[in-house]
């Protein structure tokens, strides 16, 4: 079963010399770690990016983030009987931040793959398409974090 959460944080930003409001927006998703949950995950993050009118070029960044870590969750971290989250927090300015949370204590590790390699490239796409990334750890499991430059 795949939830998915559409709210909107009103965390508002006062400014005095700029009066327009700042809404933070988030979007989550909770997916079964099975193969058909990826294109899932990037479809649900597509629809909600252009709702926020995300531009094409870090939307693509983005959506590529979202299958890449959603990938791995579902190959590398599949736990029984345990779901994997997609979430989205757009700050309403200048950039998106990615989070792919799953139940695993096995933390995905950074590496160059051989050219033959069928594999082992997400990491370094998110490393190269983000404008940081790093790993959360959790009470169970751990989350994979990237902030992308919308402007």
């Amino acid at each position: 079963m795949n939830t998915e959460s559409d709210g909107v944080n009103l965390r508002v930003r006062r400014d005095l010399r700029d009066a327009r409001d700042l809404r933070v927006r988030t979007w989550r998703r909770r997916l079964t770690p099975a193969t058909r949950s990826v294109p899932e995950a990037r479809r649900g993050a597509r629809s909600v990016l252009t709702e926020w009118r995300i531009p094409t070029d870090a939307a693509e960044a983005i959506e590529l983030i979202v299958s890449e870590l959603s990938t791995n969750a579902v190959r590398h971290a599949r736990v029984p009987d345990r779901f994997f989250e997609v979430a989205l927090t757009y700050d309403g300015e200048k950039a998106v931040e990615v989070e792919v949370s799953d139940a695993s204590p096995r933390l995905p590790e950074l590496q160059v793959p051989p050219l033959d390699a069928e594999s082992g490239r997400g990491l370094p796409l998110v490393a190269a398409l983000a404008e940081s990334w790093e790993l959360r750890g959790r009470v169970v499991g751990k989350t994979v974090w990237a902030r992308v430059l919308t402007q």
